[in-house]
């Protein structure tokens, strides 16, 4: 058996931090400086990740080889089979023309444009975050409110700010459905103590979008609206992330941010008129269309909705979990030993693989998918195509995934996560504030929470340990925080800037945008997770 070993660099914890850390340079590097394409960076990174584990850390090549392997797997399975079967409900919604009818739907509810942006980029595309996540919701809603006569700079800068609130749960839970199988936490625990983070800040995310993009005048005219809508969806985030689990919350908490904007708007209009600078005057709404085409037009949602509440259920979970296979992984399971500092003795490092085909997330959205075909009857070449364009659009993401929960999890076997959970212990009582930085620099990086989580997931329980913080609430803080990233990672600002056309040129100009915006969310989620650590502990799940 092989035992990790922390300080491989002269016994120095702050050099073999600064080593320990380069495989997250050369992420850095590619993807902020030579502006690399994120499965290339990944790549890169996984390799950076095996020299310094063999190289400095002496692990063997087997088990660098199988650590990598074992993170690559848990990549495919679970996470890219729900980003799949997610994408490709959505590619069937599009191919068979109903996609336009939902977004219709949604368009003609109001001539307002603040209305249309709270609907569509906000409410809406929280709903399509909680479905297939990974860049869909930007890519969708800023499309949709450039059709509306948005100007495209504020189609993708107003979309990359909504983006926020929902992330942490998006693509049925994923992000930390990843973090539970990362670090080891139960799953319940971590998904209440993110929502117990982001809810508060949820609350004033519409009134922060509509403020940014017209200042106080075009708040003030919308302001009943904005506040129904951000505690709508942060009531149903904190509710289903509490007691439902992660999978529903961020679909329950959109489907109530649009509720409760229809039901104001059927009692209630805006006094005054605002257009925001470059958005063309409602001249004409989307056309309208029966209830019934509606109804249908939304049924594969409303089926997927349906199916993960079935499959969340206890008695089912447990009946469809017998058939569940779990696997010590070759050449890695119990081949490891970890030591103090990092845990209190000397002990075995698991590593069991859990195949639940069909009890996992993705399968409910695969049975969803299939009603959705019986319902709609679309001819047999549009559902080939689309799969072909769900397999040809998630190639390279599904490259990135596996490359970088690869990295992750070698990170974590080689003992240079522990490495780095040391060195950040040195930040002290402050560590909790640090904990959401750290999430949100790994989502910039990654450009995904899942991918965050994967990243730092496990340093933050290893600090926390060290510190004797709450290792859930660390762990949540690394998700909540990732989700004030995402508007400035590298991928969602050329996701946003190739769905409404938008010139190269202003990529940079839309960094800049919501750089600042950025920074300032995370560190209000570090103060929340600074008040959860010392002032009312008792509220954080443990």
């Amino acid at each position: 058996m092989w035992q990790q070993h922390y300080t491989p660099v002269a016994g120095s914890l702050a050099l073999s931090a600064l080593v320990a850390a380069l495989p997250l340079f050369t992420l850095l590097y590619l993807l902020g400086a030579k502006r690399k394409a994120a499965w290339v960076a990944g790549l890169w990174g996984l390799a950076a990740a095996a020299v310094v584990s063999m190289g400095i850390y002496r692990m063997p090549a087997t088990l660098t080889i199988s650590a990598a392997a074992y993170g690559a797997a848990f990549g495919l399975f679970p996470i890219c089979w729900i980003i799949f079967w997610a994408i490709f409900l959505y590619r069937l919604s599009v191919e068979t023309g109903q996609f336009e009818v939902v977004k219709d739907s949604i368009g003609g509810l109001t001539q307002d444009r603040r209305l249309q942006a709270l609907l569509i980029a906000f409410a809406f595309g929280a709903f399509v975050e909680g479905a297939a996540g990974f860049g869909a919701p930007v890519a969708v809603a800023a499309a949709m409110l450039t059709g509306l006569g948005f100007s495209p700079f504020y189609s993708a800068g107003i979309c990359l700010l909504a983006n926020t609130a929902p992330v942490a749960f998006g693509s049925i839970g994923i992000p930390v459905i990843t973090l539970a199988g990362i670090t080891g936490l139960p799953l319940a625990q971590l998904s209440a103590a993110v929502g117990r983070i982001c809810a508060p800040v949820s609350v004033f995310v519409p009134s922060y979008l509509v403020l940014v993009m017209g200042g106080w005048r075009a708040l003030r005219g919308v302001l009943p609206a904005t506040i129904a809508c951000g505690v709508a969806f942060a009531g149903s985030q904190f509710y289903a992330s509490n007691y439902l689990g992660p999978e529903l919350t961020d679909i329950l908490g959109s489907l109530a941010a649009i509720g409760s904007c229809i039901l104001l708007t059927l009692i209630w209009k805006p006094k005054d008129h605002f257009v925001f600078d470059g958005a063309e005057a409602v001249t004409k709404l989307p056309p309208h269309h029966p209830l019934g085409e509606v109804i249908r037009a939304w049924a594969p949602y409303g089926l997927l909705v349906v199916c993960v509440l079935l499959w969340g259920r206890v008695e089912i979970k447990a009946f469809l979990n017998s058939f569940t296979v779990v696997l010590d992984w070759p050449g890695l399971h119990n081949q490891i030993l970890q030591a103090p500092p990092v845990t209190t003795k000397v002990v075995p490092y698991a590593a069991k693989y859990t195949f639940n085909w069909l009890s996992a997330s993705g399968t409910a959205c695969l049975v969803s998918c299939l009603l959705s075909i019986l319902v709609l009857r679309p001819p047999a070449a549009k559902v080939a195509l689309a799969f072909r364009t769900t397999c040809s659009q998630l190639g390279k993401p599904v490259l990135t995934v596996g490359s970088v929960l690869g990295l992750a999890f070698l990170m974590n076997y080689s003992g240079a996560t522990g490495t780095l959970g040391l060195a950040f212990s040195a930040t002290g009582a402050a560590f909790p504030f640090f904990s959401a930085l750290l999430g949100w620099l790994g989502v910039f990086l990654t450009g995904s929470d899942t991918s965050a989580n994967a990243l730092f997931g496990n340093l933050q329980v290893v600090t926390a340990n060290r510190l004797g913080l709450n290792p859930i609430l660390m762990a949540a803080s690394n998700s909540s925080g990732g989700v004030m990233g995402k508007m400035i990672s590298l991928q969602s600002i050329a996701v946003a800037a190739a769905a409404t056309g938008m010139p190269l040129s202003d990529e940079s100009r839309l960094f800049r945008f919501t750089l600042r915006h950025s920074i300032f969310l995370a560190s209000v989620i570090g103060l929340v997770v600074l008040f959860y650590a010392y002032v009312m502990p008792a509220w954080a799940p443990r």
